[in-house]
């Protein structure tokens, strides 16, 4: 082989170097690989709620009320749109408008994690643990507190995520790509929610 088909690199011509395989970048390529095996998590988490539901013959129906849930979906959906905002002016080097729109998000997750600690105290005030309720079998509270409990912990990593990139982005040390993959997270735990909300929520409305 001549000099002339090797590259300043030592490597042959046509070979391109640093660019990480499926032309995904690695940052990417490990979020969505995190986002497979959570969602797989998720998944069989609903099977499991989903047979325990059918199998249960006093399997109680305690929500009378979709306005919290509603409040509740309303803010994460509005915050995937805020992040969405946020990762497109990081794009088009709006620093500030990227910054702005990543805490708006930020704070909708808060928003949306105190309106769950609210519905959880008030299920507890009125009788419902992880192994017991006031209304049919103690599998609901388990499967209701576990399904939910894991979204919220997604929610709150979300949260400390977008605080952490957000405010490492406005000082230089995370570009628009890092906002992206962060992005990428918040839009896959506002997908979930979707799911949550018919399962654990709709079918389970009082008659």
């Amino acid at each position: 082989m001549s000099q002339a088909d090797l590259t300043m690199e030592g490597h042959p011509a046509g070979l391109t170097t640093g660019i990480p395989p499926f032309s995904i970048p690695a940052k990417k390529m490990a979020i969505w690989l995190f986002i497979i095996a959570d969602a797989a998590t998720f998944a069989a988490c609903l099977v499991v709620y989903g047979f325990l539901r059918n199998g249960a013959p006093n399997w109680p129906r305690p929500f009378h009320s979709i306005t919290n849930v509603a409040l509740m979906t309303f803010i994460l959906l509005t915050s995937s749109l805020t992040m969405l905002l946020g990762v497109r002016a990081a794009k088009t080097s709006d620093k500030a408008g990227a910054f702005r729109w990543t805490i708006i998000t930020a704070i909708g997750g808060i928003l949306f994690a105190l309106l769950h600690v609210r519905e959880w105290l008030a299920l507890i005030a009125e009788g419902m643990t992880l192994f017991h309720n006031p209304w049919g079998t103690g599998l609901f509270g388990a499967s209701f507190f576990c399904i939910t409990g894991l979204h919220l912990l997604h929610v709150t990593g979300g949260v400390v995520a977008l605080l952490a990139v957000g405010i490492r982005y406005r000082g230089g040390r995370y570009n628009a790509d890092d906002l992206e993959v962060t992005g990428l997270y918040w839009h896959f735990v506002d997908l979930v929610w979707m799911f949550v909300v018919p399962f654990v929520y709709l079918l389970n409305l009082a008659h």
